[in-house]
């Protein structure tokens, strides 16, 4: 996959792609990070009952790739991770003919509840067996063989029940330590997991992995009025969420950008997983009243370059600059337009705003530019 990386996104209400990764988000998930981690881990045989028991306790989790965001609840957003109910009928009908099962891959987090990287169809079919419930209506086997039709777990007979409960599912368990490099090694290993008909983008498996206090401030601010007036319409596959991830990641540490981004910003996030650091919440604030500023300002075309799609680019040079000269005085609504128009201007930026966007030259580039016309005015 080449490493231009196109940067802009769909107008909202104008065919988003929904299912389908673009070029830019391809080029990111294959970007090689320079440096490699190992980790530790071991083999263990959990009992279906157990499993299903963990599960409701909470001590077992499945990753949210969409922090509970009602808008990114599509059917197609959501097929990756729930099975259909012939499929799910399918696995039980294997346990109760005894027939061999995969295994699962978790992760012991700090806290030591698990992580379920991979496996999460099964499990959740378990769980929701042993309940009863699948969408709000009674979870019987209809796509199996004659002997198992219309069972439910409750109508299972004794011999059927043992032989559920007492099927061993063999689990892979990676320990992580919290540190960063542990950190960055689930991320890979979740990233070489990351296929089938809805592939995730990076951002859908940092929020899954780095979920928190800071992405919560994130998602908050994405929510933001001001931001959501200039952006558009919720992307359904967090494209919005990733943007303000990255103005906050740059105006923070922009001076020790060093690519690939995924990178960069898992660091960040891993970093700053817990948002302790009071900087986070000034940013928050600025990036509030940068958001407010454009609105009522320049507006939508703010965040557009050469054409009528949403530059992710230049809106992140845009309100990184904004937010560092609100540092230094209060900026007029005319002022801020006028830098925007110096910035669209600069025909010398046009190539660090559309391709090969994540080089640190491209980055140092535009950041300086956006700088220099908040300067100007």
């Amino acid at each position: 996959m080449p490493e231009i990386e196109i940067e802009t996104v769909s107008v909202p209400g104008e065919g988003d792609d929904v299912e389908h990764l673009g070029e830019a988000d391809y080029a990111e998930l294959d970007e090689a990070s320079a440096e490699s981690f190992k980790v530790a881990y071991s083999g263990q045989d959990f009992d279906v009952e157990g499993l299903v028991r963990r599960l409701d306790r909470g001590d077992m989790l499945v990753p949210q790739f969409g922090h509970a965001d009602v808008h990114i609840e599509t059917a197609g957003f959501q097929r990756n991770f729930v099975w259909t109910k012939p499929q799910m009928d399918k696995f039980i009908e294997s346990l109760l003919l005894g027939y061999p099962i995969p295994g699962i891959l978790l992760i012991r987090q700090q806290d030591n509840r698990y992580l379920i990287l991979d496996g999460q169809q099964r499990l959740r079919t378990l769980q929701r067996f042993y309940q009863g419930q699948h969408q709000d209506r009674s979870f019987t086997l209809k796509n199996v063989s004659n002997e198992f039709q219309g069972l439910s777990y409750a109508t299972l007979s004794d011999s059927q029940r043992r032989a559920i409960d007492n099927t061993y599912i063999q689990a892979t368990i990676i320990n992580s330590d919290g540190s960063l490099g542990s950190q960055e090694a689930v991320y890979q290993i979740f990233e070489r997991l990351n296929s089938g008909g809805t592939q995730l983008t990076a951002h859908e498996i940092r929020v899954a992995l780095y979920a928190g206090p800071l992405i919560d401030q994130i998602h908050r601010l994405n929510h933001n009025q001001d931001w959501r007036r200039v952006y558009g319409d919720p992307s359904p596959r967090l494209r919005d969420q990733e943007l303000v991830l990255r103005i906050m990641a740059l105006y923070l540490q922009g001076d020790s950008y060093i690519r690939p981004l995924k990178r960069f910003l898992n660091d960040f996030a891993g970093t700053n997983r817990h948002a302790s650091d009071p900087n986070i919440a000034a940013a928050s604030d600025l990036f509030e009243r940068a958001a407010l500023l454009v609105r009522q300002g320049p507006g939508s075309d703010a965040m557009r370059r050469r054409s009528r799609q949403l530059n992710v680019a230049q809106t992140e040079a845009l309100f990184v600059g904004l937010m560092e000269e609100l540092t230094k005085r209060d900026l007029s609504i005319n002022k801020v337009s006028a830098a925007v128009d110096i910035l669209k201007a600069d025909e010398s930026l046009d190539q660090s705003m559309t391709t090969g966007t994540s080089t640190e030259d491209a980055v140092t580039s535009r950041l300086d530019g956006a700088r220099a016309a908040f300067g100007a005015v």
